[in-house]
């Protein structure tokens, strides 16, 4: 019977290579060669990218994002 904590190793070492690999399959996009883009749509990628991230990394130590006007 597999533990929480192997549970987690498990299905963490394949989520965050998933992850990892999704990146580096976004870094094609930087070649000039086949893509047009500006720094606005590059900020635009990695704003949503980090946000994103810090919702993640806020589930990990307890702290749930709250809305605000």
């Amino acid at each position: 019977m597999e533990t929480r904590k192997q549970r987690f190793k498990r299905i963490g070492n394949k989520r965050v290579n998933n992850v990892l690999n999704q990146l580096r399959i976004l870094g094609n996009l930087s070649n000039k060669s086949y893509y047009d883009y500006n720094d606005n749509d590059i900020n635009r990628i990695f704003k949503a990218i980090e946000h994103q991230l810090k919702i993640t990394k806020g589930k990990f130590y307890g702290k749930h994002e709250k809305f605000k006007l």
